[in-house]
C-alpha cells in the first residue's frame, strides 16, 4: 500500500501528508545504503529503523565512497561509462527494491540523486566530476520518470557541497525530476557543514523546505542559530539540520583533524542537537551514527576511525532515543508550534567561539531552548544540564494555573511536579539525566 504524498502545511512551517495530518521528520542518515548492502541487509536495516520509530531514511544513489566505480553488493556500478544519460537498469533494479521495503515498513526516502563529488571537484570524495547543466537534467529526468509512482520520495540535492558557482547544474537537475514526475516533488538541498541550503536556492522556486547542516566538529555547535536564521526568513520555508553530529563520530575540538582521542559524540550530545533544533523551529530532525551512514563492516576500511559494525551500531542509544522527540511533539497542537526563548528571562545567546580554549571551555553548553503552542495551551522548556535552574516567564500560556512536569528524553516518560499560578516561575532540573524538558500544560 502507497504511503500518502507530502507537502507543505498552510502556513509553511511544517511537512505533512495529503490528507493533512503532521508528518514530524525523523530522519536517519544512510548514505551508503544502496551501495554497500544486500537487499537482505537492508531489509534488516530498515526493519530495525521502522520499529525505532523512524520514518525517512536518506541514502545515496551515486554514493560518496567510490560510488561510481567501487560496485554494489551485488556487483553492480550504476552508470555505464560514467555518464549520466547510460544509467545501469541492474544498479537500478536494487534501488527500486530498497525504496519498496522502505514503503512497505512506513518510511519515506530521502533520496540523493548523487554525492556533492561528482558535480564539485575539490573537496572532499574521490569523484570523478561527471555532471554539466546539461546531462543534469537528463539524469534528473530519468530519476522522475522511474519513480513516477512512488509516493515516499524526498529529493534531496547537493550532497555534503556549497552551492555557490554550480547553482544552474543543481536547478537544472531539480527541473529534470519536475519534468521526469510531471509534478512539483518535495524537494530540498544538502549543503556543507556550517552551511544551509538558503544561502542559495532559499527563493528557487523548485526548493521546497531549507536543509542546514550543524556537523561533526564541536561539542554543542550552535544549530539553533542555523535554523532560527532560516526560520525567520521570508517567503516562509521549513526547516531542518539534515546533518548534525553523529553519535560515535570523533570529536574535532580544535578544527583541524578528527582523532578518537578527542573523544566521540555521545546520545547526550545526539540529544542536545535534536531538542535545541527542533525547539528552535524545525519541522523535525535527522539523526546520524557514524558506522551506520557509512554502512561500515569486516568488508570495508574505516572512514574516521567507525570502530563498531553497523548491524550493531543500529542498536546505539541514541537511535533508540529520538522516537520519543517525534512523539512528544506529536502529542500536542502540532501545526500552532512556535519558537518561544523570549519566555526564559535572563537567557541571553552565547558568542560563539573565539579561540581553541573557548571551543575546550565550550560555554554553550549550559544553553536553553523553548517552544510553545501560540494558542497557549502548553510550552516546552529544554534544559541541557542537570540541577540547572531557569526562570520562565508563563505568562504567554492560557488560564491561571499551569501544570508541569518533567520529559525524560531517554526513556519517553513524564513526572508529574505539580501545579501552579501563571506567572514567572523557577525550575531547577532533576540530578538524574543529564537533560530534561520542562513541560507546562494550560
Amino acid at each position: 500500500m502507497s504511503l500518502p504524498s507530502l507537502k507543505i502545511s498552510q502556513n509553511g512551517r511544517f511537512l505533512i501528508t495529503e490528507d493533512g495530518n503532521p508528518f514530524f521528520y525523523l530522519g536517519d542518515t544512510a548514505w551508503e545504503l544502496f551501495h554497500r548492502l544486500t537487499l537482505e541487509e537492508a531489509e534488516l536495516y530498515l526493519t530495525v529503523r521502522s520499529s525505532q520509530g523512524f520514518n525517512v531514511v536518506q541514502a545515496v544513489i551515486l554514493a560518496e565512497l567510490d560510488g561510481l566505480h567501487t560496485p554494489n553488493a551485488n556487483g553492480h556500478v550504476p552508470l555505464i561509462g560514467d555518464d549520466p544519460a547510460r544509467p545501469n537498469e541492474y544498479y537500478f533494479r536494487h534501488v527500486d527494491s530498497v525504496i519498496k521495503l522502505a514503503e512497505e515498513k512506513g518510511i519515506y526516502m530521502g533520496i540523493l540523486p548523487t554525492w556533492g563529488d561528482k558535480v564539485h571537484s575539490g573537496l572532499w570524495g574521490v569523484g570523478p566530476v561527471i555532471f554539466d547543466k546539461s546531462n543534469a537534467y537528463i539524469y534528473g529526468k530519468f530519476l522522475g520518470e522511474r519513480y513516477r509512482d512512488f509516493t515516499n520520495i524526498i529529493w534531496i540535492l547537493g550532497g555534503d557541497r556549497p552551492g555557490e558557482g554550480y547553482e544552474e547544474v543543481w536547478t537544472s537537475m531539480a527541473r529534470g525530476i519536475y519534468d521526469g514526475l510531471g509534478r512539483k516533488p518535495i524537494i530540498t538541498y544538502h549543503p556543507s557543514g556550517g552551511q544551509s541550503s538558503s544561502q542559495w536556492f532559499h527563493n528557487a522556486e523548485w526548493l521546497s523546505f531549507n536543509m542546514c547542516q550543524s556537523g561533526h566538529c564541536l561539542i554543542d555547535t550552535p544549530n539553533w542559530d542555523m535554523i532560527r536564521s532560516d526560520y525567520n526568513k521570508t517567503p516562509i520555508k521549513p526547516v531542518i539540520d539534515g546533518e548534525p553530529n553523529y553519535e560515535g563520530h570523533p570529536i574535532d575540538p580544535y578544527l583541524r583533524k578528527w582523532k578518537p582521542e578527542y573523544g566521540r559524540f555521545t546520545d547526550y550530545e545526539v540529544r542536545k542537537q535534536a531538542y535545541r533544533a527542533v525547539f528552535s523551529g524545525a519541522c523535525g530532525h535527522t539523526y546520524g551514527h557514524h558506522s551506520v551512514w557509512q554502512m561500515y563492516d569486516e568488508r570495508y576500511k574505516p572512514m574516521t576511525f567507525a570502530n563498531v559494525y553497523w548491524y550493531e551500531a543500529i542498536y546505539a542509544p541514541g537511535a533508540k532515543q529520538m522516537i520519543h522527540l517525534k512523539n512528544l511533539l506529536l502529542s500536542l497542537p502540532y501545526f500552532t508550534r512556535i519558537p518561544a526563548q523570549d519566555m526564559l528571562t535572563e537567557i541571553t545567546p552565547p558568542p560563539p567561539p573565539k579561540d581553541i580554549d573557548d571551543r575546550l571551555n565550550n560555554r554553550r553548553a549550559s544553553y536553553p531552548v523553548a517552544t510553545c503552542d501560540k494558542e497557549g495551551s502548553y510550552a516546552l522548556i529544554y534544559f541541557p544540564l542537570a540541577n540547572q535552574t531557569l526562570n520562565i516567564d508563563t505568562s504567554s500560556l492560557s488560564g491561571h494555573i499551569i501544570k508541569a512536569s518533567w520529559f525524560d528524553p531517554r526513556s519517553g516518560e513524564r513526572h508529574y511536579i505539580g501545579e501552579f499560578a501563571k506567572g514567572t516561575l523557577r525550575f531547577t532540573s532533576p540530578l538524574g539525566g543529564p537533560d530534561w524538558i520542562l513541560v507546562l500544560e494550560a
